[in-house]
């Protein structure tokens, strides 16, 4: 068994910050979503969809692309697909 955290997904997650590239890494994409459950709730997800339809209506795509995955991840906390606490594998 291979743990995720062992590979760096990196290129589809980048953001520009001040001129600067920053990337996020599958693991750190994850202790967000983790996080963001821990501290809201399920209105965490209720965010991430807001976050998403405003970012799109304004032509933000790569924004609303990040929230929409964070999104995903926090319907999977919320339903128990996935444990923010557990280490991230492949199977």
């Amino acid at each position: 068994m291979k743990l995720l955290h062992e590979y760096s997904v990196k290129t589809p997650f980048i953001s520009v910050c001040h001129g600067l590239r920053m990337t996020m890494t599958t693991g750190d994409l994850y202790r967000l979503a983790g996080d963001l459950a821990a501290e809201h709730g399920k209105a965490a997800s209720d965010y991430a969809s807001r976050a998403v339809m405003t970012l799109e209506a304004e032509g933000r795509h790569d924004r609303a692309q990040f929230w929409f995955l964070m999104l995903v991840l926090l319907g999977d906390i919320h339903s128990g697909r996935i444990d923010p606490d557990a280490r991230i594998s492949i199977h």
